[in-house]
């Protein structure tokens, strides 16, 4: 991204380490202002997804488990993107320019998947919480490991991986393919507002899509011990005898509105973040040149 969409690998040789750590450091600053500043629209979806039928949601809290969760959210978005970007550029080069999509489908699959050892026990802990289960990081870690193992940390890696996968995959693809058609139209860099305004849409439309598979995800990592389904398949069948197809999109509101402007400020700060690192490592190679 930064310096361009699609045709990043034609404008300078490939460098692994340098793609790692500035994907690491934009994907970590930007994991963590979304995340601070969506909250407690983050916690509302959960809550409502949560809620059995007939069941009182709770207004309160609504920041509870953030500073546990950034804990997470901070490696997590930086192991993401510092897988992304390496294995996009690799794909990128591999591929014809026409199949540039199929490149950044995968590369955000396997991005989700390195990002995922991390991003599951911290959602765990922060759903737990959020749903009134606990009310510190360290004390729910604590007890879910006590009392289910630590098994109980990964609770729903299935059904996560179901919907973070395709999410990954989609939201980054239409991201690069929207910029990419953008940069081809206006005939110029994108300026931060573009890159924010595309990063909202790509957001919501993904957002709205997955919406059933987050359902079954949240249900499967907060019911704990009570052990109500024994999977996705279980899951999904029990949510649609007991309420209905309906259920399957509770919380798409708020998950619509949170990815939305959460895809704003993340891609936003990204990009930008990464067009700051790349002039300074430019103006660093510019200056060694000097010197030679």
């Amino acid at each position: 991204m930064g310096g361009g969409g699609g045709g990043e690998g034609e404008e300078k040789p490939f460098n692994f380490l340098q793609i790692l750590c500035e994907g690491v450091i934009a994907g970590g600053a930007a994991g963590v202002v979304v995340e601070t500043a969506l909250y407690p629209i983050d916690t509302i979806k959960t809550r409502l997804q949560a809620a059995r039928a007939g069941s009182q949601i709770q207004w309160k809290g609504l920041y509870s488990g953030l500073g546990g969760n950034l804990v997470g959210v901070l490696p997590a978005s930086a192991l993401f993107v510092g897988i992304y970007e390496p294995t996009k550029r690799k794909l990128l080069d591999m591929f014809p320019e026409n199949l540039s999509a199929v490149a950044h489908l995968t590369a955000g699959a396997v991005g989700g998947l390195g990002a995922s050892l991390i991003r599951v026990p911290t959602e765990v802990v922060k759903q737990r919480m959020q749903t009134g289960q606990f009310r510190t990081a360290p004390d729910a870690v604590r007890l879910i490991v006590a009392k289910e193992g630590f098994r109980g940390l990964f609770a729903g890696y299935g059904s996560f991986l179901l919907r973070d996968l395709p999410f990954d995959a989609i939201q980054f693809c239409i991201y690069e393919q929207l910029r990419i058609g953008y940069k081809l139209m206006a005939k110029r860099e994108l300026k931060d507002p573009e890159n924010a305004l595309i990063g909202a849409f790509a957001g919501a439309i993904t957002g709205a899509i997955t919406t059933p598979l987050d359902v079954l995800k949240t249900r499967l990592m907060v019911q704990g011990q009570t052990k109500q389904y024994s999977g996705i398949v279980s899951c999904a069948k029990t949510i649609l005898r007991e309420e209905g197809p309906g259920a399957f999109l509770k919380g798409i509101e708020p998950r619509v509105l949170w990815i939305g402007i959460g895809g704003s400020i993340f891609f936003g700060v990204l990009e930008k973040t990464k067009s700051v690192l790349a002039e300074r490592s430019s103006r660093k190679a510019a200056l060694a040149e000097k010197d030679e």
